[in-house]
């Protein structure tokens, strides 16, 4: 039952990150989703242009936490598992 609700909760959060990747794919980028903690925090790892860029944590808080957060009840953050550290 547990497993069901956790796929759930992922497919959840990469619906909404489909909003946001349009946007990236503009400046060669995208992001994956690798996991949903147990503690509501949603991991993410940068792709291509995005892996290395100075705006990854504008690009995470303006859209992507905002994504997740309004589209997904209890989510309390985002964190990348790569790129450059924010």
């Amino acid at each position: 039952m547990v497993q069901i609700n956790k796929q759930a909760l992922l497919e959840r959060v990469d619906a909404a990150l489909e909003d946001v990747r349009p946007h990236l794919a503009v400046d060669g980028g995208n992001v994956e989703l690798v996991d949903v903690t147990d503690d509501g925090i949603v991991q993410i790892r940068w792709l291509g242009a995005c892996e290395g860029c100075s705006m990854s944590s504008m690009t995470m808080r303006a859209g992507i936490e905002q994504s997740i957060m309004g589209k997904v009840p209890g989510i309390s953050g985002v964190e990348a598992v790569n790129g450059l550290a924010v």
